[in-house]
């Protein structure tokens, strides 16, 4: 039996900094792809690289009849991979959105987007995670400040930070209406958050998180050390950012709402093994345990 060593602990009595132990792009620079030179070198300094149109208008329009068919579909609302706003009951996100619908599997399978993927993780991806984000205006709920890795290490045993996410804009991003903010460079520090995972943690999480939170002490220290940016963009723009950044959004109480497809790919090298700091894993729809390459 292989031993697998955590280089990433969390979820102890207390929070735990750790530098980051792996590469940020693990392709060889001079791979070919639709990233540039400058724009890996920016993603490698920054932990993020945003695409002002990774897709068209005519796509976006395909995309958002498509979101609006499945979150008016009353078999995908009782469906367990929806999640719904805590207060109003809407819906919230539907994860695995690439096996429920053709539209989002064609779009994890355009080489505009797998491939962006497969040259940041120099080797080929599956889908760790899909699942549309809806926020519509007048009270959708932020998700709080995280790291992605801190969660899918803990609780779903991804070993190393070999993972790459990206949010495309279905409707346009304001500064006003609960858009993405990344710290840039916070990537490059791994923050272990204090706090045992409760069983079946996700029930809890996906609507509102505590357990691996980090505490307002160390966001400050983040922070002041990196700054935060506030992502906005026209539809059919698309964010790419590493696994460990610390991001968050806030609510979104303007009348514009604010939807996105978001698409976690992981390099097959990296296939998830046990949870490193959670009592049982979490269910497939959240934490895929079928690593077939994407083709």
């Amino acid at each position: 039996m292989t031993v697998i060593t955590d280089l990433y602990p969390s979820r102890g009595t207390g929070e735990v900094v750790v530098p980051r132990q792996d590469p940020v792009v693990w392709g060889a620079p001079d791979t070919p792809g639709p990233v540039s030179t400058a724009d890996l070198q920016a993603y490698e300094r920054d932990g993020f690289l945003t695409v002002d149109r990774i897709v068209g208008d005519d796509e976006v329009a395909v995309c958002r009849q498509e979101l609006e068919r499945l979150v008016a579909d009353p078999a995908v609302r009782a469906d367990p991979r929806s999640v719904r706003e805590p207060k109003s009951q809407e819906i919230r996100s539907v994860f695995e959105v690439h096996r429920i619908s053709e539209v989002f599997a064609r779009l994890v399978r355009d080489e505009r987007v797998v491939g962006r993927a497969r040259q940041i993780l120099g080797s080929d991806v599956y889908v760790h995670q899909s699942r549309i984000n809806v926020k519509p205006g007048f009270g959708a709920g932020g998700f709080y400040w995280h790291s992605d890795f801190e969660t899918w290490h803990a609780e779903d045993g991804l070993p190393n930070m070999r993972t790459v996410s990206v949010s495309i804009a279905l409707t346009e991003n304001h500064d006003t209406n609960g858009g993405l903010m990344i710290m840039p460079g916070s990537h490059r520090t791994f923050l272990g958050c204090a706090g045992a995972t409760p069983r079946d943690n996700y029930k809890k999480s996906l609507r509102m998180q505590d357990a691996g939170t980090p505490s307002d002490e160390a966001l400050t220290a983040l922070a002041d050390r990196h700054g935060i940016r506030l992502f906005t963009g026209r539809a059919g723009s698309a964010t790419w950012f590493d696994c460990n950044c610390m991001h968050g959004s806030g609510d979104n109480i303007t009348p514009f709402p604010r939807s996105n497809v978001f698409i976690v790919f992981n390099s097959v090298e990296n296939a998830a093994v046990e949870p490193f700091a959670a009592p049982v894993r979490r269910p497939e729809y959240i934490g895929a345990r079928d690593f077939t390459p994407v083709r």
